[in-house]
């Protein structure tokens, strides 16, 4: 596997519109810190990788791997669910 690379956080960064200072407030590190491992000066701490996954909107994998998964599974679209109320439960259940 590989390490995350500058260039997958400039990617994720600008798809979330977010500036480095942005960024980086919310994994509390610096902007120059992000600025770092955007131009392939420093690599993220382990410590900060999974912040940085939620931060950016990605699972870890993807962060890791710069390969991006869609969701295509339609099975649990919750627009296709039926809901159900009987007595003081909730019941749902699939289309």
């Amino acid at each position: 596997m590989e390490y995350v690379t500058g260039a997958t956080i400039k990617r994720l960064r600008e798809k979330q519109n977010l500036t480095q200072k942005e960024l980086a407030d919310r994994i509390m590190v610096s902007d120059k810190t992000v600025s770092k491992w955007e131009t392939q000066r420093g690599l993220p701490d382990l410590c900060v990788i999974e912040d940085l996954a939620k931060a950016l909107g990605v699972s870890l994998s993807e962060l890791l791997t710069g390969d991006l998964k869609i969701n295509e599974n339609i099975s649990a679209n919750m627009k296709k669910m039926h809901f159900y109320i009987r007595g003081n439960y909730q019941i749902f259940k699939a289309k």
